[in-house]
């Protein structure tokens, strides 16, 4: 029985799980860079830093190239995107959640500012003290 190969979207996610591989892509979102830049502010050793990249390369989330002894990486948004269109229909969902819950609480907020106006007032008494 071979293993199974783990569909983009999971591989993206995987991606994205951890912090320095989402901080190396928003360093990357400003644009190319070096595997060194890219290291620079980890405290880590490059090899460790390299098999970040290795994560991020096999999702699909940034691309490598070399010219002469330059190696830069880029951002490739197009998982991001699967991500985002994967998100929508939960996001959909919790907005129409919270819009049902506003709607609630203005109704609820308004019973209660009816019953407040509704309460008779008592002349006998002043600041709750009966007279």
């Amino acid at each position: 029985m071979s293993p199974e190969v783990p569909d983009r979207l999971s591989l993206t996610l995987n991606a994205l799980a951890d912090p320095t591989r989402r901080a190396i892509l928003a360093r990357l979102s400003l644009g190319e860079t070096s595997v060194n830049e890219l290291a620079e502010p980890f405290e880590m050793s490059l090899p460790a830093v390299s098999k970040h990249l290795k994560v991020l390369e096999r999702a699909g989330l940034i691309s490598r190239s070399r010219t002469a002894q330059w190696r830069p990486c880029k951002l490739e948004p197009e998982p991001l995107k699967e991500v985002d269109m994967w998100l929508r229909d939960y996001r959909k969902m919790w907005e129409q959640r919270l819009d049902r819950l506003e709607a609630y609480l203005k109704e609820l907020q308004a019973k209660e500012t009816q019953a407040q106006s509704a309460k008779p007032k008592d002349d006998n008494t002043k600041d709750g003290e009966i007279k």
